[in-house]
């Protein structure tokens, strides 16, 4: 048996889009480590793209921006898979087609969108599948680094990521009056991700962080998903309510002398 114990757990993941994303990578481990997995992803199309990746797997899809379909999804997985040892939540989504603007000129539509889909979502996801999910599963969503938070040509998603922590709490203590279902949140430094490519100047970010790291490496999805993985176990029973922050140590080395020198000094 594994130290972490997820065989013959089942799984419920939302956000594979491909080999890159986290998603995936949780999935993955989480397939090694003997668990069963179950997807959800947002439209047939993507259902489609991904039966070579995930050929044989249970897929289903599921819109979280359309009101309803976490209820019919639960519904479905009830059914064919019955009770769930944990759920995990990595999606997000953002509308920059008008290109970044400070944020004070956010666009109210775009906001409420990807505030609805990246966070609230989560709290949907609760509600649908609260009485699905066993009295002692974990739920995990994927942050960002407060580090990150800040970072201007994120735009609007930078707040909208921190409100997703603080739903993650609120959660946790909500489901503590019936359960011991837990809710934990990973956050991720900079990743090298498809979805993360879209995101304008991104890639200067991720350069820079992996810079500010104590080992001068950039952080690997797989770094992330391994803490899923821990947190979706048995042997994560004592963190409830949590955020781990998986960043190399991006956090703890603003004042790096290397990147100190370069900034006033530069070449």
């Amino acid at each position: 048996m594994s130290f972490l114990d997820l065989e013959q757990k089942q799984i419920l993941v939302f956000g594979v889009a491909n080999r890159k994303s986290v998603a995936y990578h949780i999935a993955k481990g989480l397939k090694d480590e003997g668990a069963k997995v179950i997807f959800a992803v947002h439209t047939e199309e993507r259902k489609e793209s991904l039966n070579k990746l995930l050929k044989g797997e249970s897929i289903y899809v599921c819109d979280v921006e359309k009101e309803g379909d976490l209820e019919k999804l639960n519904e479905v997985i009830s059914k064919e898979h019955g009770p769930l040892d944990g759920l995990v939540h990595s999606i997000a989504f953002a509308n920059y087609s008008e290109g970044l603007k400070p944020f004070h000129e956010s666009n109210r539509k775009d906001f409420l969108q990807a505030t609805q889909i990246s966070a609230f979502s989560l709290v949907e996801m609760a509600g649908a599948f609260k009485d699905t999910l066993k009295s002692d599963a974990s739920v995990v969503s994927i942050g960002i680094s407060s580090t990150f938070v800040t970072a201007e040509n994120y735009g609007f998603m930078a707040p909208i990521k921190a409100s997703l922590l603080t739903m993650t709490r609120y959660l946790a203590k909500s489901f503590s009056h019936h359960s011991q279902v837990r809710f934990n949140l990973v956050g991720a430094g900079p990743l090298k991700t498809a979805s993360s490519a879209g995101i304008p100047g991104y890639m200067d970010n991720y350069l820079y962080a992996e810079k500010l790291t104590f080992r001068k490496q950039a952080l690997k999805t797989q770094e992330v998903s391994d803490t899923v993985l821990f947190l979706l176990s048995p042997k994560s029973s004592g963190v409830n309510g949590a955020e781990l922050v998986v960043d190399a140590g991006l956090g703890m080395n603003y004042f790096d002398q290397s990147v100190v020198k370069a900034a006033v000094k530069p070449e």
